[in-house]
C-alpha cells in the first residue's frame, strides 16, 4: 500500500549548494569566460526563487539580506554577459542570412558587437574589484546560511507559496498575452523562471508530471528569453525606422530579427495556455496526493 505522505527536496542543501557551486565557478579562471558568467547568473535566479518560496517562514531582515545578495551578484555581471548574448545572435542571424551581413559590413557597430574580446591573463582593475566585490558576497550569504534555520519549513505553507507563484505567473501570462510588449515578456519569463526552480522542491509529490511541466517551462522560458535577446540587439543597435535615415541592409536586419521574433513567440503560445489557462488550478494540474512532513 503506497504512504499517504512524501518528502519534499530539502531546501537548504540546495541553497547552499546553488552558493557553493557558484563560488566554485567564478574561482576556476582569473576571469570567468561566458559559460561560467551564464551558469552563475542561473544559479543567483535558483537562490532568488528559493528566497520568495520560503518568504513566509523566515524574518524578513534574512529575506532582505539573502534576496539582496543573490540579486546584486547577478546585476553586477550582467553586462559581462550581454556583449556576448549579441555577438551569438548576430552570428547565428548571418548564418541564414549573409547576404544582408555583406552589406553591412561597414556598419561599426554590428562589427563591433560581432567581434570576440579575447579574455585578459589577468583582470583589469575594475573586474578585479567586482570580481572581489562578488566572492565577499558569496562568501558571507554562504556562511549566514550555514548557521540559518531551515529544518521545520512547513510543507503545506511551501506548497501554498508556490500556488502564490503559479498565480503570478498567470497574472504575467495574461498582461503578456493582451499586450503584446517586450517588457511584458520579460516579466512573464522571470516569474515562469521563479515558479520552474521553486517546482524542482516538489517533483517527489509527482515525479513524472512535475518533470514534464518542467521540461515545457524551461521551453517557454528558453523562448521568451531568445525573443527578449533580439529585443536587447534591437535596443543595442539604436534601430528605429524613419523612412529615409536607414540604410536598407539595417532596415532588412530589423525585420528579420523582428521574424525570429514572431517564431519564437509562436513556440511560447501553445504551451502556456495550456498551463496558465485562467482558472485552472495548480492542485489539479499537478496532481498532487496528500502532503505531509
Amino acid at each position: 500500500m503506497e504512504p499517504d505522505y512524501v518528502k519534499l527536496k530539502e531546501i537548504k542543501p540546495a541553497l547552499a549548494g546553488y552558493v557553493r557551486e557558484a563560488q566554485g565557478l567564478l574561482r576556476r579562471s582569473p576571469v570567468p569566460d561566458e559559460a561560467a558568467v551564464h551558469d552563475i547568473r542561473v544559479l543567483m535566479k535558483k537562490a532568488r526563487a528559493v528566497m520568495r518560496l520560503i518568504i513566509s517562514q523566515i524574518d524578513k531582515e534574512s529575506y532582505d539580506r539573502e534576496y539582496s545578495t543573490f540579486r546584486e551578484v547577478g546585476r553586477i555581471m550582467c553586462s559581462w554577459r550581454e556583449t556576448s548574448v549579441h555577438r551569438k545572435t548576430l552570428k547565428d542571424l548571418r548564418k541564414k542570412r549573409p547576404a544582408v551581413f555583406s552589406l553591412l559590413h561597414d556598419n561599426e557597430l554590428v562589427e563591433t558587437l560581432m567581434t570576440k574580446t579575447e579574455l585578459p591573463a589577468e583582470p583589469l582593475r575594475d573586474i578585479k574589484n567586482d570580481l572581489d566585490q562578488i566572492d565577499d558576497l558569496l562568501n558571507k550569504a554562504g556562511f549566514r546560511i550555514r548557521f540559518q534555520s531551515m529544518n521545520n519549513l512547513d510543507a503545506k505553507q511551501l506548497l501554498n507559496d508556490l500556488d502564490n507563484s503559479y498565480k503570478i505567473v498567470v497574472d504575467r501570462y495574461l498582461v503578456a498575452r493582451n499586450n503584446l510588449k517586450t517588457e511584458n515578456f520579460h516579466e512573464f519569463r522571470k516569474k515562469a523562471k521563479d515558479f520552474l526552480y521553486q517546482l524542482f522542491f516538489f517533483r517527489p509529490l509527482n515525479p513524472p508530471i512535475v518533470k514534464a511541466l518542467e521540461k515545457k517551462l524551461d521551453a517557454i522560458t528558453q523562448n521568451l528569453g531568445k525573443c527578449n535577446d533580439l529585443a536587447q540587439l534591437i535596443k543595442t543597435l539604436g534601430y528605429r525606422y524613419s523612412g529615409t535615415s536607414n540604410s536598407p541592409a539595417l532596415d532588412e536586419l530589423a525585420v528579420i530579427i523582428r521574424q525570429e521574433q514572431d517564431r519564437y513567440l509562436s513556440k511560447v503560445w501553445p504551451l502556456s495556455y495550456k498551463i496558465f489557462c485562467p482558472g485552472q488550478k495548480l492542485i489539479n494540474l499537478l496532481g498532487f496526493r496528500i502532503l505531509m512532513m
